[in-house]
């Protein structure tokens, strides 16, 4: 499938996550030790939201900007694979963001193109998924006709991991994020039903605003792929002073991940299976998902 984390606190920059830790976003491209497949070499991704980047009223171009009244995140994607893209690991160096996503791809079977790269982007809004929905091909034409007209021309890809997204958005998820991801995961287990797939839906994904991230946990047979978050900085300082007392983490920093960048004890905890977490400022719960299905 693929890895992919999301980060939120004190602006860094990017390559603090996506390339100094010792099992780093950038190494688990090439040899992930907690995903179904070990090389995740179909591409790349990151979406970034700068500091005070809120009502500014620019959305950039085209129908990235929808008008939600916030600013669209800058987006970069490639197909190469990850660990050998000399502009990443120079971006990274210079990018400072309080707010990134990162995602690198293992395809399940769509093209390997531009438009398939996670995160995808609407308005403020970011999206990446780590899973897959079974059948696909079986459920897209239904799946995509249940997208909302408005949204339906800004799908460039042709991933269900997109589709995914433009579901949630159809289904409220400016309004109410975790009640639209409900939604979402209700609407394609039932259209999975009405095709005889079983266990249709796989998902460990996140999404953002530019202000909180929320990370979800799922799988209709509740086997879901691995999603950890972060220990609060205070406790990290506590139990590793000599690796995170010169850090620059603010003491609301968090990242969430598909697996751990470092083999540290304390450091990573298990999100649980159909849960999903809001991250912002000062600010981390965890709760109970479970699909929801629309009316």
């Amino acid at each position: 499938m693929c890895r992919w984390l999301a980060y939120s606190g004190s602006p860094i920059t990017l390559d603090k996550l996506l390339y100094e830790p010792e099992n780093s976003l950038i190494d688990q491209s090439l040899h992930s030790r907690y995903g179904q497949e070990t090389v995740n070499g179909d591409g790349f991704g990151v979406g970034y939201y700068s500091a005070g980047h809120h009502g500014d009223g620019h959305h950039g171009d085209g129908h990235h900007g929808d008008g939600d009244g916030g600013a669209a995140p800058a987006v970069f994607k490639d197909t190469k694979p990850a660990w050998g893209d000399r502009n990443l690991r120079e971006l990274a160096r210079h990018v400072r963001s309080p707010l990134f996503m990162a995602h690198v791809r293992a395809s399940s079977g769509t093209a390997i193109q531009q438009t398939n790269c996670h995160p995808f982007r609407y308005g403020p809004w970011l999206w990446m998924h780590n899973g897959a929905i079974c059948e696909f091909g079986r459920m897209k034409r239904d799946l995509v006709m249940a997208v909302a007209p408005d949204l339906f021309a800004s799908i460039e890809g042709s991933t269900d991991s997109e589709v995914l997204f433009f579901l949630a958005l159809t289904l409220g998820l400016r309004e109410d994020p975790p009640g639209a991801v409900a939604r979402m995961a209700g609407l394609v287990e039932r259209t999975a039903r009405g095709h005889g797939v079983e266990h249709p839906l796989q998902m460990s994904l996140a999404t953002s605003n530019g202000e909180h991230v929320w990370s979800f946990r799922y799988s209709s047979d509740h086997r879901s792929r691995s999603l950890f978050h972060s220990a609060d900085t205070q406790t990290l300082r506590r139990l590793h002073p000599e690796v995170f007392e010169s850090v620059e983490l603010s003491d609301d920093a968090r990242v969430v991940v598909s697996e751990p960048l470092r083999d540290l004890p304390g450091l990573w905890l298990e999100v649980p299976e159909s849960t999903y977490t809001i991250v912002k400022p000062d600010f981390f719960e965890m709760h109970p998902f479970n699909p929801v299905t629309p009316e």
